[in-house]
Order: structure tokens, then sequence, then C-alpha cells
């Protein structure tokens, strides 16, 4: 499985942005899939994560992100609404498949400016 984020850049506090993963090879295999971010010092967390049943978010975004996954196309999407400082990060994409394991994408950077 391969995955490759967009969508990331500068935008100012209050503002909207979308975050695309687009997978490539077993995606059959596929059973969660999700987004984790990082900031600058700090750990990499967990933002919001989809499966074929539910949704779920961090308390920090819950309310302003909303996670979605098209499977026609292969690609899953985070819509960030409300954005702060505070969401500043590198945002990953990551999948987990049926074999248990863990694929990541390259990461793409979100810069909210206050």
């Amino acid at each position: 499985v391969q995955l490759v984020e967009s969508g990331g850049g500068l935008v100012q506090a209050g503002g909207s942005l979308r975050l695309s993963c687009a997978a490539s090879g077993s995606t059959f295999s596929i059973n969660a899939m999700g987004w984790y971010r990082q900031a600058p010092g700090k750990q990499r967390e967990l933002v919001a994560r989809i499966t074929s049943s539910s949704t779920n978010y961090a308390g920090s975004v819950k309310g302003r992100f909303t996670i979605a996954r098209d499977n026609a196309k292969n690609t899953m999407y985070l819509e960030k609404n409300s954005l702060q400082p505070g969401d500043t990060a590198v945002y990953y994409c990551y999948a987990h498949d049926l074999w248990r394991t863990d694929y990541w994408g390259q990461g793409t950077q979100v810069t909210v400016s206050s």
C-alpha cells in the first residue's frame, strides 16, 4: 500500500483546509485509515480515524474536523474548519491492513497563522 497526501499549506486562523490521502496498491486489504499530526517538539498524535463502521476524533479537533473516505477513489479526506494556530503540524496519513501492517504517507505541512 502506498499513500500520498496533498492539500497542506498556509491558512489564517479561523480558516479551512482539506487534506487528501490517495491510496494505491493492495487497497482491498485496508480496514482502517486515519490522520496523525506532529507539531515541532511534540509527539505524533492521532487526529482522526475511520473504519467501515466508525469514525473517531481527538478531543481537540472534535466538531471542527471531519474525516471521510471515498472507496471508489481510494482516497481519504480530512476537512478542517475553524483552524487554530495549535493545529500547525505535519499531518500524516496512515492505513492499517488485515495483516496488522501500518503504512504511512510522507506527510504534509499545515501552518495556521494567527
